[in-house]
């Protein structure tokens, strides 16, 4: 019999050992016996013609639309391997990129999605860090910007209702066709397996194209979806602005003052796991005491929150509801976002710049609506209440991805990995649990499990980053599950140290752990560093999440919804059915 010495170091080294196989099957490494292991062998085909003889390609009857080819070069300084790089637009103003390998094509295709209100071209492929085919520079790629131009604002879609289809759902597919018949123009054959990986509204296409386009793509990658894109861009991020904005409106909670929220966040919650590492592993089963934080007679304060501050941080939690208490989002940010808010739900000390205000304020006037609200409107003029939400999701149906039926992208052979931060400010990740129960409440959970997983990453922030391990190479997993039918029960993420921003070199990483698929949560063994992965098992959660929320717009997650439009000028012609 063992002692329970040798007992935990026997779990320890068991363990130590299967994060490590785990990690070549997933792609851990970087090398070719990882991606071996992880995905299907494939010889590498050479291009059949000239990256330039591109520009005469007509690929129009294969996307259904006029498409033109605007140029096409080869790149040899900005990527692991030359590329033709193909510019060209979708009638009536859908731009898109295509990168095609010179040589070494493995015959992948990976398109990406953007984020915000999208309007530039940009292949970012994130959490593939150690995705060999894309280190390697042998994937081909492919991104749109969603049939408009221009930065973060919602002024091109006032009267051009196309390209509010565009951005809805159309755009990403058109540019699957494009992209797929300039491979086979190419190469002279079309994918052996295609992909789509997007986070933000880019997980939001992602589940348009399982839902409207379940045959575009055989493996899909969708973080922290915006799927309730009608209530999230007016609602969620209106209510912060809003709510933090005095009489004299200026803003009453301040990002000087988030360090003190969430260190009282993390303080009161913390070891609700067993296990106390600075995270919060069940946010939606922490209820923050703010009177904790709220100013004495005497104290500082710069170390506390006034009572005003104490009661926005409170809504903020809360999330929008109108003056009944019916809830008008699904919910606020988790606790544990709260150094994520910042700039996002509060302005930063000594600015009023406000993402949340901009993106809400232009959703309502320029995108939400039909017809518009006149063009002095003003978020002070929009109305928390259920006539105000009816209106607004008038065009729950065009925009939104919340139907849970994917019965069409199983049948077809599609798998879908969902993922999620749990201290995301941005986007709570409550909706994403939501749908997937829907699916599962649907479809069966047995069904679900053969084609879907959600991943929920503890102090992870908002498509990455944060306080908690959230770098994690998805695309991999789903190449792995695609192509050798290896599910991804657990994948291995890591926080790495350095300054986390668009741009910067990450450092070493500090912490590494297993994050298993949902409803599983990491369990510490006992021994070993909690910075470790080998230190984790599977267990279960403390307490079970929700299979559905109550808030107005819980009948959202249904199938069938879907709007089907055509656009002239600023009026839409739509259907149920295509």
């Amino acid at each position: 019999m063992h002692s329970l010495r040798s007992r935990s170091r026997w779990l320890e080294v068991r363990l130590t050992a299967v994060v490590i196989v785990g990690a070549a099957a997933l792609g851990a490494g970087c090398s070719e016996e990882d991606a071996a292991a992880a995905q299907a062998t494939l010889p590498t085909v050479a291009s059949i013609t000239d990256c330039a003889n591109l520009t005469n390609a007509d690929v129009s009857g294969a996307v259904g639309a006029e498409t033109r080819i605007t140029s096409a070069s080869v790149i040899r300084d900005d990527a692991p391997a030359p590329y033709c790089r193909v510019l060209g637009e979708v009638e009536p103003k859908v731009r898109f990129e295509v990168r095609l390998p010179v040589s070494g094509w493995t015959q992948r295709f990976v398109q990406t999605g953007c984020g915000g209100l999208c309007g530039q071209l940009g292949i970012h492929l994130d959490q593939a860090a150690t995705c060999v085919p894309a280190q390697k520079g042998e994937l081909a790629l492919a991104s749109s910007d969603m049939g408009h131009s221009g930065g973060p604002g919602a002024e091109w879609g006032a009267r051009d209702y196309a390209a509010r289809i565009d951005f809805a759902y159309r755009g990403m597919h058109v540019t699957a066709l494009a992209a797929k018949a300039l491979i086979e123009t190419y190469y002279g054959r079309r994918p052996r397996y295609s992909y789509f990986a997007g986070c933000s509204d880019g997980g939001r296409e992602a589940l348009m194209e399982a839902q409207r386009y379940p045959r575009d793509f055989d493996g899909i990658s969708a973080g922290a979806p915006a799927m309730n894109f009608t209530t999230q861009n007016t609602f969620y991020h209106g209510w912060n602005a809003r709510t933090n904005t005095d009489a004299s409106g200026r803003a009453i909670l301040t990002g000087d003052k988030l360090p003190i929220l969430h260190a009282a966040a993390v303080a009161q919650c913390d070891t609700a796991d067993g296990l106390r590492d600075g995270l919060i592993s069940d946010p939606l089963h922490c209820h923050v005491d703010l009177s904790a934080v709220q100013c004495r007679a005497g104290q500082r304060p710069d170390s506390c929150l006034s009572a005003a501050q104490v009661q926005v941080a409170r809504e903020i939690y809360r999330g929008a509801h109108d003056s009944a208490g019916a809830q008008l989002v699904i919910g606020g940010p988790l606790p544990g976002s709260e150094l994520g808010w910042a700039g996002v739900l509060v302005p930063e000390a000594g600015s009023d710049r406000l993402f949340g205000a901009g993106i809400a304020l232009g959703t309502i006037k320029y995108l939400a609506s039909d017809p518009n609200p006149p063009e002095s409107f003003r978020l002070d003029d929009f109305g928390f209440d259920r006539q105000s939400f009816d209106a607004t999701t008038g065009l729950h149906g065009l925009y939104d991805a919340t139907d849970p039926d994917l019965s069409a992208f199983a049948a077809a052979g599609g798998k879908l990995l969902l993922w999620h931060g749990l201290a995301d400010p941005h986007i709570s990740p409550l909706n994403t649990v939501a749908y997937y129960a829907a699916m599962q409440r649907l479809m069966g959970a047995e069904t679900v499990d053969r084609f879907a997983r959600l991943f929920l990453f503890p102090g992870g922030s908002h498509c990455g980053g944060g306080e908690g391990p959230m770098d994690v190479d998805l695309l991999t997993a789903l190449m792995g599950w695609v192509e050798r039918g290896r599910a991804p029960n657990v994948l291995l993420a890591s926080h790495a140290t350095g300054e986390r921003r668009p741009g910067a070199a990450a450092g070493p990483a500090d912490r590494t752990r297993p994050v298993y698929a949902y409803p599983k949560v990491a369990r510490y063994v006992g021994t070993g560093s909690i910075d470790s992965a080998a230190s984790f098992v599977a267990g279960e959660p403390t307490a079970r999440w929700p299979s559905a929320f109550d808030w107005l717009g819980a009948s959202f997650y249904t199938a069938g919804y879907e709007l089907w439009c055509s656009a002239s000028g600023a009026h839409f012609d739509c259907r149920r059915s295509r």
